[in-house]
């Protein structure tokens, strides 16, 4: 299926713009794109009209440009009348964010939309979805600019059947410094579907990981899907609602989806190494450390910090996750120990954690990570960096870093998400090292990387 006239249109026909309602859903993505995305986009209203001086069109098939995409923002009575008009355009594929298909018991009105786009082979996403986003392409998202974040664009490509849930993981996103290549909300998704998105993110130059929120398949469609993820060139990260009777319910009163057996779905994404977040929370640490680091690991950690409170939380959240972090050898601590500044030689803890103290600068921060890094049984370094302590300067991200290209040995990052510390976050940012902002984050991204690892 040919997808990328969805995703990178050249032109755009925004389907039911209203000339005296500025708020229609039609007219908020009509003023999003218009001068402000690459889509050369036309308004269409079957009265027909001007809008901001620019001619409003009765039909697509009245527009003088060949059309890319088709936002569709109707009553849902009418959106097959419209296909028929897009299919005769030759248009390239649709965006339905009309609802009141069978998410209301219209089944036959949804189906309808299939058999008609099946049979011209004309894809559409939706109905019933909030839309794509698609830096610097298009935006199709029908809430307005003021009321949505918009993350900047990066290598994650993320598919929602909730469009809510899409746009409150964009605000969590942005936040953390997730770039997006795509969001995507499916709906009902009556025809395009995740396993035919996972199909198209995994050939595109612009998506390094591929991440989806699932609350149902039909029947087989998760076995073929988890088949097509186990062989992904790229990570492939799930989270699936619908965990309990309660979730099953709430799943199918949303999108008329069957939830099926989550025990027998997560056994099976373990089994061949797709990597389930359990949550939002992880399911954001897990895009950022994935889109940096695509090889999978045994789930040997070592940690670098300077508090010994927040090294034994770390060990906590790691041995919570089943990571392990294996203590050193006495010959191996005193190679560390030789390798610091004397002011933290007798203070210091080398058995992982390794401890610092306080009292650390930059250099021993550098030492400690390049002994790690060479470490085989060592398969990921976490830092916890605490910029307040008085030794280090804002340079120590980016040196840091300059450890892992030298090494090649996964490096994660814990720094508190103040502004004031930003220049340590861009340190690592710039070099392409993800950074947490809790330490339960900084392991979270670890255990992203075990998970990559089939059992």
């Amino acid at each position: 299926m040919e997808l990328e006239a969805v995703f990178k249109p050249k032109t755009m026909a925004v389907i039911g713009v209203s000339l005296t309602h500025g708020g229609h859903p039609a007219n908020v993505v009509y003023n999003k794109n218009n001068l402000r995305h690459e889509a050369e986009v036309f308004a269409v209203n079957h009265r027909g009209g001007v809008l901001q001086g620019k001619t409003v069109y009765k039909r697509v098939s009245d527009i003088p440009e060949e059309i890319d995409l088709a936002v569709i923002a109707t009553r849902a009575e009418i959106v097959p009348d419209i296909f028929q008009d897009c299919i005769e355009a030759r248009v390239n594929g649709a965006v339905v964010i009309s609802g009141g298909f069978a998410e209301t018991g219209r089944g036959e009105l949804q189906e309808s939309l299939v058999s008609l786009a099946k049979k011209a082979g004309f894809p559409f996403i939706g109905p019933n979805c909030l839309g794509v986003y698609s830096p610097p392409y298009i935006d199709t998202l029908f809430i307005p600019s003021e009321r949505i974040v918009r993350p900047d664009k990066g290598g994650v490509a993320f598919v929602s059947q909730s469009g809510g849930l899409l746009a409150d993981q964009m605000v969590k996103f942005a936040g953390e410094g997730v770039g997006l290549s795509s969001a995507v909300s499916i709906g009902n998704k009556a025809m395009i579907r995740e396993l035919d998105l996972l199909k198209y993110f995994a050939q595109d130059k612009e998506t390094d990981v591929v991440a989806f929120y699932v609350e149902g398949f039909g029947r087989d469609e998760g076995r073929d899907f988890i088949a097509a993820a186990a062989h992904c060139p790229k990570p492939v990260i799930v989270l699936k609602s619908g965990k309990t009777i309660g979730g099953k319910r709430a799943v199918s009163s949303h999108t008329a989806s069957m939830a099926g057996d989550y025990e027998v779905f997560s056994a099976v994404l373990a089994q061949y190494g797709v990597v389930e977040a359990r949550n939002e929370f992880e399911l954001l640490s897990f895009c950022e450390a994935l889109s940096c680091y695509h090889g999978p690991i045994q789930g040997r950690i070592g940690i670098i910090t300077g508090s010994g409170g927040h090294g034994a939380l770390a060990v906590d959240a790691c041995f919570s996750q089943g990571l392990s972090v294996p203590l050193l050898s006495e010959r191996d601590q005193d190679e560390i120990r030789r390798s610091v500044s004397p002011r933290v030689q007798a203070i210091a803890s080398f058995a992982n954690p390794i401890d610092l103290t306080g009292s650390a600068v930059d250099e021993d921060f550098m030492a400690a990570a390049q002994f790690l890094s060479k470490k085989k049984e060592v398969d990921c370094v976490v830092i916890l960096l605490l910029p307040y302590l008085p030794g280090i300067t804002s340079d120590l991200g980016a040196r840091l870093s300059q450890v892992y290209r030298r090494e090649g040995k996964p490096l994660i990052a814990y720094v508190p998400h103040v502004e004031r510390y930003r220049m340590f976050i861009e340190g690592f940012e710039l070099n392409r090292i993800p950074v947490a902002h809790s330490i339960e984050g900084a392991v979270d991204m670890a255990e992203a990387m075990r998970r990559q690892q089939p059992c």
